[in-house]
């Protein structure tokens, strides 16, 4: 079972967004990492020139570096941007919006987790088309992750298994709207919750995330005591979302439960003192996502905020 780091989702300052990466390239026991703006354009001319240092520091200490597109073009410089990109042949691309698929060509790349592959048929056109590995939707139950994974064994099947759940990508910026300025002058106020703002119910109860364009779950992701199932499952790859904590412990803590050195229950553990915002995994037992399943089948949900 491999570990891979996801892009980071959220507007990070850019000397800390290359330093993060620095670190994981030194000291993360991941195989592979996702590089790249894929929520908001905007953000992109600030960490361009961070990138190639950054693939290099990943590429030299033995990570697979894959390149990011946008979750959502609606700009000619957006397409143009990912044209030039799909066009790159020093590294794969990750595709997250189908328009890119033209763009490739048929070359080889990778499928991110805001492609809505739901069963074994669009899978298997995918892979048609030149997928090699497929991130699957978070919100897929484990009985359609096996189906999916046994009708292709030549793909390597990834599932979403830490961080806020990316939920849905939308044209309006929500931390523009909520800040009373426009999209195209938000001043990049999404930089002011780099772990997401959460969003409460009228009877403050904690329902979502958002992150500029992008609405996520409230709760984090957490399928450390799910390992075995996902391997048996046929699952090739768990992927971790960067979060505003200690990365490079999430990733030796999974690291470890996926090599056996740690007992899934205990990880879960482990993992609320490295993170502390609830967990969830109620998406895999077809379950509210921000359910959390216990061992012996328990459902927990989230406690309303005080």
């Amino acid at each position: 079972m491999q570990l891979t780091l996801g892009p980071v989702l959220y507007n990070w300052k850019p000397e800390l967004w290359r330093d993060f990466y620095f670190r994981i390239a030194d000291e993360a026991p991941v195989d592979t990492v996702v590089v790249g703006e894929v929520v908001c354009s905007k953000r992109s001319p600030f960490l361009d020139p961070h990138i190639p240092a950054v693939v290099e520091r990943l590429a030299a200490a033995g990570k697979t570096v894959l390149m990011g597109s946008l979750t959502l073009m609606s700009l000619p410089r957006e397409r143009k941007a990912m044209l030039e990109l799909a066009a790159d042949d020093t590294f794969t691309m990750e595709v997250n919006d189908l328009t890119c698929l033209g763009m490739l060509g048929g070359k080889p790349h990778a499928i991110g987790p805001f492609v809505n592959i739901y069963n074994e048929a669009t899978a298997t056109y995918f892979a048609s088309r030149g997928a090699t590995r497929i991130c699957l939707p978070p919100e897929l139950p484990l009985s359609a992750i096996r189906a999916i994974a046994q009708a292709q064994p030549d793909v390597t099947f990834e599932v979403f298994s830490f961080g806020r759940v990316p939920l849905a990508i939308s044209a309006r910026c929500y931390h523009a709207r909520l800040n009373k300025l426009s999209k195209d002058n938000c001043k990049f106020v999404c930089d002011q919750d780099p772990d997401g703002l959460a969003v409460t119910t009228l009877d403050d109860e904690p329902f979502l995330a958002m992150n500029g364009v992008q609405t996520l779950s409230y709760t984090s992701a957490s399928l450390l005591g799910d390992v075995d199932k996902l391997r048996d499952a046929g699952v090739g790859a768990m992927r971790l979302s960067p979060q505003q904590c200690d990365m490079v412990a999430v990733a030796k803590l999974f690291r470890d439960v996926v090599d056996g050195k740690v007992a899934g229950n205990e990880g879960t553990e482990k993992l609320s003192a490295i993170y502390p915002l609830k967990q969830s995994n109620g998406f895999l037992y077809a379950k509210p996502g921000s359910a959390f399943v216990t061992d012996n089948g328990d459902v927990r949900r989230i406690v309303p905020a005080a």
